[in-house]
């Protein structure tokens, strides 16, 4: 994700304020906020689920729906997002 760099403080803000809802969140097992050591302004949030349907299940809550509201607000660019498994 990629933010107004007046907004970055908001951000970790946001972030801060939600991590232990959506680690409290069922299949959830943890939730990290990563920042690109070249470009302040992009950030990433890597979290680990038990299945994709139980990250969608928590996309569909008025928690999360409240969290995006606030956090879209701050982006400069689209925001890109990925589910990915281990495979080795």
């Amino acid at each position: 994700m990629e933010f107004h760099t007046d907004k970055i403080d908001d951000f970790k803000q946001v972030f801060s304020d939600s991590k232990a809802t959506i680690l409290s969140q069922e299949g959830c097992h943890s939730v990290e906020l990563l920042q690109d050591i070249n470009q302040n302004n992009v950030f990433f949030t890597y979290s680990y689920w038990d299945s994709e349907s139980m990250l969608n299940q928590y996309r569909e809550t008025d928690f999360f729906k409240a969290v995006w509201e606030k956090t879209k607000k701050l982006f400069n660019n689209k925001p890109f997002a990925w589910s990915v498994e281990e495979i080795l």
